[in-house]
């Protein structure tokens, strides 16, 4: 396998939000806790002009091995309950180093909105007998307009609840808990599927696209769940070229999402743009 300019970092932030070296909290009138935890970032490559689309298909499996890696070795920590990869790109979501590069930030507890999902994915499972991603996952593939990327255990979709014009999920066809259990032709698949989307994000207009990228998983807080789906979702900042998506009052004050584009036609745009896999 190459190396040099391909090799990947991960290293501890050197301003972290969370960490093991935290300190108490600040008395108060409501329930407090320490900061504990970890944040890593995670260095793509040392070519400062990539991006995470223009790695070849191996280097980005070996970016999945990294996260797996991590995962496994953060979950592990007593002061770990959830473990979160993410990417920030463009200046447009506030990213200052421009290097191609990621963050990993190790939750001593379960943030809100996997928790929430979690807790809607439990109760379908309980209802129904098979995950509730899963049926999302088939629903899709049978409606096929909104398929952006569709590999034997891997898909790239619009989703039809899209809060964003160009969100795009990925995931598993059958649940699989988290990044450490890709293995194989799976983690194969789940390469293809995510260098797929960000070429065809950056193929959109010609130019490079601003994201939020994140990984939903199984919590690593020692008990088992069944309910977890991993998946991958995108949150681009424009909704057209040179128009970026605010999130303003009822987004931000009521967590209500307004959607003014259709899921099918942006879906359509990215179906358009045509890429090599390598």
């Amino acid at each position: 396998m190459p190396s040099g300019t391909y090799d990947v970092a991960v290293f501890e932030n050197l301003f972290p939000t969370l960490t093991s070296r935290a300190h108490d909290p600040p008395s108060s009138s409501v329930e407090t806790r320490a900061g504990r935890g970890a944040c890593e970032v995670v260095v793509f490559t040392q070519d400062p002009h990539a991006s995470l689309g223009m790695l070849p298909l191996w280097h980005i499996e070996l970016i999945l091995e990294v996260w797996a890696d991590r995962y496994r070795e953060l979950g592990a920590r007593d002061d770990v309950e959830y473990v979160f990869p993410f990417e920030n790109r463009g200046v447009e979501v506030g990213v200052t180093l421009h290097h191609p590069h990621g963050q990993i930030y190790a939750y001593p507890f379960v943030p809100p909105i996997p928790a929430r999902e979690l807790e809607n994915q439990r109760i379908h499972l309980e209802e129904h007998r098979h995950g509730l991603l899963e049926a999302v996952v088939q629903a899709e593939l049978a409606h096929e307009r909104r398929i952006l990327y569709g590999g034997l255990q891997v898909v790239a979709f619009v989703p039809a609840f899209a809060r964003y014009s160009y969100e795009v999920w990925i995931a598993t066809r059958r649940a699989v808990a988290s990044i450490a259990d890709l293995y194989g032709e799976s983690r194969t698949d789940f390469a293809r599927a995510l260098k797929t989307v960000l070429l065809k994000y950056d193929g959109l207009w010609r130019r490079p696209f601003p994201y939020i990228m994140v990984f939903h998983q199984a919590p690593t807080d020692g008990r088992d769940h069944p309910e977890a789906h991993l998946h991958v979702e995108f949150y681009p900042a424009y909704r057209m070229p040179d128009r970026l998506k605010y999130l303003a009052g009822s987004e931000v004050g009521a967590g209500v999402f307004t959607a003014d584009t259709d899921p099918d036609e942006k879906a359509a745009e990215l179906r358009a743009i045509a890429v090599t896999l390598d």
